[in-house]
């Protein structure tokens, strides 16, 4: 199983030791032969044992650490996914979609494994985890006997890895739209169109949190497939859900007749001008909800990011009535917890008003965050209400 040793230096053994799982291209000073995919020993600059890695010869992730110490149990793989699966039993015990996998977060790094009722769709974005699809397949099949599973390999990471984007069945059968249900709420899901996977997982936890805050008239802005907006229905006295995406609102119509929700409209609309136009307009909102997509996605983009960030929360808050709740989310990792915070002090002072932090959230436990690796703790989530 152990195909080489790589030798790392000695600021690639400080990452090690510190329990960051990626050493880069620039700490690797001997990769001894490696091929592309092996699992491989760590060794530090005095040929030390440090632990066992994927190795990649593209990427400037030329390791993942799969583990640290001097031992790596043959069967390491299926026992990961057989805990991952037992962790999701406890936290997600009724979901109907869930990730099952969240790459490093599960010591699995680079593979994504998402459930869809009786539908599995993965990703394996590392030459490491490709190498090893066929392994991991039969181990989902074996543990789950899912009706089919689908490779939703698609990512422009996957370039980086020199790896081909594909979609593509790799067990039983998986039709163009499966339906789940997410906290009593039926969703079609287009497993094999949708962004990302098909649903934005990240936020189920945060979607049925909405509802307790949620009420009167409600705008849920970038709704995609209405995660937010068809959840906070019930509660709610009307809701708005906008996105710039045709396709999307027509699935946000279709799932909210699916539900009887008869209080939902889907609007067509660039989010940044339609906040401007509702104000202009005197419409006012008791609650907004903004999950953007990612404004940051490298650091060089972050100025703009948070200029992107303050306008849509300044004029969302404008929108507010006094008592009014904004549930506001960025996905971008490199606008920080404290950068956001930050942001939506900045937009409150230019609109004149006051805002509390109800709550803060981040993205479901079924995405688990490495403690002491920022990279894994990508979405962040404020409750505020305005005074």
């Amino acid at each position: 199983m152990i195909e080489a040793s790589v030798v790392i230096s000695k600021r690639g053994e400080a990452r090690v030791r510190s329990g960051h799982p990626w050493i880069f291209r620039s700490d690797v000073q001997d990769a001894g032969g490696a091929p592309a995919g092996a699992i491989v020993r760590v060794l530090g600059p005095t040929r030390r044992v440090l632990g066992f890695a994927f190795f990649s010869d593209r990427s400037e992730i030329r390791l993942r650490m799969l583990v640290r110490g001097e031992t790596l149990a043959p069967d390491f793989l299926t026992a990961r996914l057989r805990a991952a699966l037992a962790w999701r039993k406890r936290i997600a015990p009724i979901a109907g979609a869930y990730r099952l996998v969240h790459g490093e977060g599960d010591g699995l790094p680079s593979l994504i494994v998402d459930r869809y009722g009786a539908y599995v769709v993965i990703q394996t974005l590392s030459q490491g985890v490709e190498r090893r699809k066929d392994e991991i397949v039969a181990a989902l099949v074996e543990l789950l006997e899912p009706k089919g599973i689908l490779e939703r390999n698609d990512p422009k990471v996957r370039q980086l890895e020199g790896l081909p984007q594909t979609v593509s069945l790799l067990h039983g059968e998986v039709p163009d739209i499966v339906e789940v249900e997410e906290g009593g709420i039926a969703f079609e899901v287009d497993v094999w169109k949708g962004q990302k996977t098909g649903l934005f997982l990240d936020q189920r936890e945060n979607h049925l949190m909405a509802r307790s805050y949620a009420s009167g008239r409600v705008l849920d802005g970038f709704t995609y497939n209405g995660g937010f907006a068809l959840q906070v229905a019930s509660v709610a006295e009307s809701v708005m859900a906008v996105d710039i995406s045709e396709p999307a609102l027509a699935r946000v119509t279709r799932n909210a007749a699916r539900n009887g929700l008869t209080n939902v409209t889907a609007r067509e609309a660039n989010v940044f001008d339609l906040l401007r136009e509702l104000y202009d307009a005197g419409e006012r909102f008791d609650t907004v909800i903004l999950d953007p997509p990612a404004f940051a996605k490298s650091k060089d983009s972050v100025t703009k990011a948070r200029r992107g960030y303050k306008d849509i929360n300044l004029r969302a808050l404008k929108l507010l009535n006094p008592g009014g709740r904004l549930i506001t989310c960025s996905c971008s990792y490199h606008v920080h917890e404290s950068d956001l915070e930050e942001i939506l002090a900045d937009a409150a002072a230019d609109a004149g008003t006051a805002i509390t932090v109800v709550e803060k959230r981040r993205q479901s436990r079924d995405h688990p965050i490495l403690l002491g690796v920022p990279e894994t703790y990508y979405l962040k989530c404020f409750v505020l209400r305005k005074i």
